[in-house]
């Protein structure tokens, strides 16, 4: 996934999140922090919400069961593994991949998950922990081999 791809799935799920939460446009315009008229016209599929605008919605809706259905969970590492190519962070515990993931390879207590919607790659440790996330799978299997 590129940040267009990530933008226009987030740009096309903007007024199912919307509705989802039962908000007027007025409303929702104003959480976003954009005018109505531009909420319209991205909801119509004439403009966008951009880079910006697109990580401001998945923040701010993050626990919104339309946007964990088209990014395979909350989208909040796929929002970190586009802004940082190869991005190495400790997180707290994961719920291991039971609906998302699909287990790639493993080393040790370490393994290779694709999520199965987004395509992107996490290394968790034994105790379920993400240890890098990237959609650069030569990536990850090279930090894998450093672990």
């Amino acid at each position: 996934m590129r940040r267009e791809e990530f933008i226009q799935k987030a740009d096309e799920k903007l007024k199912m999140i919307r509705i989802e939460h039962d908000y007027t446009q007025d409303k929702m315009a104003a959480i976003l922090g954009i005018s109505k008229k531009t909420l319209v016209q991205i909801e119509k599929g004439r403009s966008s919400l951009g880079w910006p605008g697109a990580v401001t919605l998945c923040t701010i809706f993050k626990d919104s069961e339309v946007l964990e259905m088209t990014f395979g969970g909350q989208p909040q590492d796929i929002i970190l593994t586009l802004a940082f190519d190869g991005y190495e962070r400790s997180y707290e515990r994961t719920m291991g991949g039971k609906v998302w993931w699909k287990d790639l390879e493993s080393k040790g207590e370490y393994k290779i998950q694709q999520n199965i919607i987004s395509q992107h790659y996490r290394i968790l440790d034994g105790e379920d922990r993400r240890i890098s996330s990237s959609f650069d799978y030569e990536y990850i299997k090279k930090r894998l081999q450093e672990l």
